[in-house]
């Protein structure tokens, strides 16, 4: 049960928190920032209003996710930390004297509260809100960009979880003290999921037993994490083949397991839309609907930022209709072909055909595709083939025994000739030089915010913690400017 009232703190202590909590203190300046009322809007229908126990209220569930994300704990982690950590007890709204909660209090809240809320685009909508209303926004330009997270299983088998974490735990350990070796049991040599659970646990219990060990911070995060998948062993593990991760690709040679985060991000650096999708989805598809959620927030735009990914026909087509300058290369297929600079036939304008690397002209020109069809057009030049026998530079030109020699050339789209002469523009070559602050964005949610590796399984848990991660940077960018 939650009430409709706010209840106020009555609380002889809290004059503490003009003492140990600063002006400039981040939480201060987040708390002053926003009015986490639209929480308790948003999740009202959630509780019964009228019977059972007095609910946490949803505000501080809330804020608790956020801190995690803020300072990339562990649920175990930030109820601990909140038991002495002043600021973020007063962000909580709580009495310096007041008691936290249980940490598994957090996941129920997860999966019961949050559920069916669109959390990313609702918390998005939230800062640039708050952006425009403090006139922080001045650009028109959104710059895109996707980022991969990997999933928290990483494709590995549940025991092989155990063991990394429960090996990681005892590094830490044995940093400290090495001597520990002789208290830890004999690893398990069946394979079996319940024995490698059962030595976890007693891992687990032996360093617990460490007093002094066990307060030590590096050992006691990873001892936490290891204590969080044992005890949530069903959710964490059974489910460890993460149904909804996808193998993406980084390049030609490098993949990752796990989800794609498409974000569209301002010149003053506020992400203003983000779609989480599996790992194998194309950047360029989702530039449509990113710049619609951009402009759902209040954005006006009138410039679009990306990498080649951007630079499909159809988005060309979409910028084109929508009176927007898109600034995103052709890929050199389409401005070079397939062919190396140096392979390149010379083309005669006054003759309109093609001469060869040895001097020789083409003797005709012929049409082929049928755009109505969809197919690709090209022109095709055909060289005398009696030449091209005698020819001294024959060698990886003509091929022994071929009954013609041709050099083709693609016909390019209204659109990409247009999008080609764009690329030579001096302003389409200035503002290409802003889009590495969106690389830059994507490096903070990374390494800063956790967002490098997957929290849970799924995409519902994805979603949610995109939201959390993408609200944290927002609000920092915002009081830093």
């Amino acid at each position: 049960m939650i009430s409709n009232q706010q209840s106020l703190i009555l609380s002889p202590f809290m004059a503490i928190y003009d003492i140990v909590v600063p002006k400039d203190n981040m939480l201060r300046q987040i708390k002053d920032l926003v009015d986490f009322s639209f929480v308790h809007e948003e999740l009202q229908n959630k509780y019964c209003l009228d019977n059972g126990r007095n609910a946490v209220p949803p505000i501080r569930m809330f804020k608790y996710l956020l801190l995690k994300s803020i300072f990339d704990l562990s649920d175990i982690d930030v109820v601990e930390r909140s038991k002495y950590d002043m600021s973020l007890k007063y962000f909580l709204d709580m009495a310096p004297e007041d008691g936290v909660i249980d940490p598994s209090s957090l996941t129920k809240f997860r999966k019961l509260r949050l559920k069916d809320v669109n959390l990313l685009d609702m918390l998005i909508q939230k800062t640039v809100a708050i952006a425009l209303e403090k006139e922080i926004i001045k650009s028109r330009s959104i710059i895109v960009d996707a980022t991969h997270t990997k999933s928290r299983f990483n494709q590995q088998s549940p025991i092989e979880i155990l063991k990394e974490k429960s090996k990681l735990l005892r590094k830490s350990v044995y940093q400290i003290d090495e001597n520990m070796k002789n208290m830890f049991p004999p690893k398990t040599t069946s394979n079996e999921l319940a024995d490698e659970l059962d030595y976890c646990q007693k891992v687990i219990d032996s360093v617990e037993k460490e007093e002094a060990l066990r307060e030590y911070p590096k050992v006691k995060v990873k001892l936490n994490y290891l204590k969080e998948i044992v005890e949530d062993h069903i959710e964490h593990l059974q489910l460890s083949n993460d149904p909804d991760a996808r193998v993406g690709h980084k390049t030609a040679d490098s993949s990752f397991f796990g989800y794609k985060t498409h974000i569209a991000m301002n010149e003053e650096r506020i992400i203003t839309a983000a779609i989480i999708t599996t790992g194998e989805k194309s950047d360029g598809k989702q530039l449509q609907p990113l710049i619609e959620k951009s402009r759902k927030t209040g954005m006006e735009i009138d410039t679009v930022i990306g990498d080649i990914a951007y630079s499909e026909k159809e988005n060309i087509h979409y910028a084109n209709e929508n009176e927007l300058q898109l600034v995103s290369k052709l890929h050199p297929l389409i401005t070079q072909g397939n062919r190396k600079k140096e392979e390149e036939f010379e083309f005669n304008k006054d003759a309109g055909l093609y001469v060869c690397k040895a001097g020789h002209m083409a003797v005709r020109r012929a049409h082929t595709g049928t755009k109505n069809l969809g197919e690709n057009q090209r022109d095709k030049y055909y060289f005398d083939i009696d030449k091209c026998k005698q020819c001294p530079l024959k060698e990886g030109c003509y091929k022994e025994g071929a009954k013609s020699k041709t050099y083709s050339i693609s016909i390019k789209s209204m659109e990409h000739s247009e999008q080609l002469a764009f690329q030579e523009d001096e302003f389409f070559k200035e503002k290409a030089k802003e889009r590495y602050k969106i690389e830059a964005k994507n490096s903070e949610l990374k390494h800063r915010h956790g967002y490098d590796v997957a929290s849970s399984s799924g995409l519902i848990g994805m979603h949610m913690q995109g939201a959390m991660a993408i609200f944290a940077v927002n609000l920092k960018r915002i009081l830093k400017l």
